[in-house]
């Protein structure tokens, strides 16, 4: 017998949304909550009212929430590029101390990601959002006071252990809370925060000393304490922890008191009781062939980005400009502005264009980025036109960094925060998020000795890589726009 079963026999009745009413706006529960939308409402005005419906409430500080949180993640990404030479000579660290306290995030990156599924799974949402904030604080107080490398690695570990788990948390909160029309557009919206925390760390790394700036990047987390008081819990969440008069009132409540949510809650309860009458451990379950096909394609989204050597770029950006014979003052303003305007033009193309053709055009841009930038630093080296080298190697840099601020920083954890149902949710999040941890602390690591070696060979496995991922979407990633969460769900595992 299934929780919803039970709670039906106790007396308990899941489809309160009259009661609901009734208690709280009884002038209008039969008008406005119970009745469909009248066919003589413009589509046009129906968008604007759910829009206005969703964007108020606690939809409003739930999503500022993880906005605040990705906004942080940005800063912590892109911390480590402008400050570098500053932080060896202050500290007097070797190129091999360094390289550890880049790739020491990933380490703690992948220690969260093992974490995430179960936190977000037994503690809820909300809970876990305040342990994620509290590790960003302390990381960045250890990183601002450290005296020696010892105290920077374990504020850079802390960073990487909420990152690992903040990584899927953030996705698969707005996308639980978010309707369907405007789910894409919420993810990438808080993804344009964190590409906006990466161009404001880069362009104050410019005239702020590194202690000021990792100070400056605690600040966000502050604000975001109190907001977390107010969080809605997730209502898919809720209905599989069989808490369904919390779900039904929270429901209610993001979308509005004129919305009707009748139709999206009875999907959303029937799923979840079809969910719970199959048996088996979650994690295990994981592992049934009928989720192979949408287990496969969040692990590889995810770990495409990191292996085409995103981290490699904004962890080490000014070695970079440094071997393309670039100012860094003026590649990383240069990149900050590319950055923010990019951005801004990805949140609106994923609802427009589409996950699937947006991310495949994304990675073949990633591609030029990587050819173009070993090509300029192969005529410098071999002082060949070399008076347009630093214009070529920047305008890669820019191509490259552009790319992934309008969408592959976001999209592979959309889709990945979309395909898998409720059961086996924090278990795939947790391999997705190893898989992109492990990813990028390959990379974060052996970048720095990679270039020693080979600039040129650097960037053109890195093009490869991208080359691939252009292959791989267009021929096996399915569109999940305008879907419902549990429509895209039922069709990946038919698949499987």
């Amino acid at each position: 017998m299934t929780k919803l079963q039970k709670s039906r026999e106790k007396g308990e009745n899941p489809e309160i949304f009259r009661v609901y009413a009734e208690t709280q706006i009884p002038d209008m529960a039969d008008e406005a909550l119970l009745q469909p939308p009248t066919e003589s409402a413009s589509p046009k005005s129906s968008l604007l009212a759910e829009v206005s419906n969703a964007a108020t409430r606690a939809f409003v500080v739930g999503f500022s929430s993880c906005a605040c949180c990705a906004f942080v993640l940005g800063c912590i990404a892109g911390y480590s590029s402008p400050t570098q030479l500053s932080i060896m000579r202050d500290l007097n660290l070797s190129v091999a101390d360094y390289s550890f306290f880049g790739s020491i995030l990933t380490v703690g990156q992948i220690i969260g990601a093992f974490m995430c599924g179960r936190l977000t799974d037994l503690f809820g949402r909300v809970y876990t959002m305040w342990i994620t904030n509290i590790l960003y604080i302390a990381g960045w107080l250890g990183i601002a006071f450290a005296k020696g490398a010892w105290l920077l690695d374990l504020g850079r570990f802390f960073h990487g252990v909420a990152i690992g788990i903040a990584s899927y948390l953030g996705p698969i909160y707005i996308a639980e809370i978010t309707p369907r029309n405007l789910r894409g557009a919420a993810s990438s919206l808080s993804q344009l925060c964190m590409v906006i925390g990466i161009s404001i760390v880069y362009a104050l790394g410019t005239v702020v000393t590194w202690r000021n700036l990792a100070l400056i990047g605690s600040v966000p987390c502050l604000v975001t304490l109190p907001l977390l008081f107010f969080v809605p819990e997730s209502p898919r969440w809720l209905a599989k922890m069989a808490r369904y008069k919390e779900f039904e009132a929270v429901l209610l409540h993001l979308r509005g008191a004129e919305a009707d949510v009748s139709d999206e809650a009875a999907e959303i309860l029937e799923y979840t009781d079809g969910i719970e009458q199959q048996t088996g451990d979650g994690f295990f379950k994981l592992f049934q062939r009928k989720y192979a096909f949408s287990l496969m394609i969040g692990v590889v989204l995810v770990a495409l980005p990191q292996l085409g050597g995103v981290n490699g770029f904004l962890f080490y950006t000014d070695a970079i400009f440094s071997s393309a014979g670039i100012s860094s003052d003026v590649g990383f303003m240069t990149s900050s502005l590319v950055q923010l305007l990019t951005g801004i033009l990805g949140t609106f193309l994923v609802d427009v264009s589409g996950r699937r053709f947006t991310s495949r055009n994304i990675i073949g841009l990633h591609r030029y980025g990587h050819i173009f930038l070993p090509a300029g630093m192969l005529r410098k080296e071999r002082h060949y036109l070399e008076t347009g080298t630093p214009m070529l190697a920047l305008a890669s840099v820019l191509v490259y960094i552009g790319a992934n601020a309008l969408g592959m920083s976001s999209i592979p954890w959309i889709i990945a925060s979309e395909i898998y149902p409720m059961d086996v949710k924090g278990s795939a999040g947790t391999i997705c998020n190893l898989a992109g941890a492990i990813s990028s602390w390959i990379v974060a690591y052996f970048f720095s000795f990679l270039l020693q070696w080979s600039s040129t060979g650097t960037f053109l496995i890195f093009a490869s890589v991208c080359g691939f991922g252009v292959v791989f979407i267009a021929k096996l990633v399915p569109e999940t726009k305008g879907k419902s969460l549990e429509e895209i769900q039922a069709l990946l595992t038919a698949s499987g």
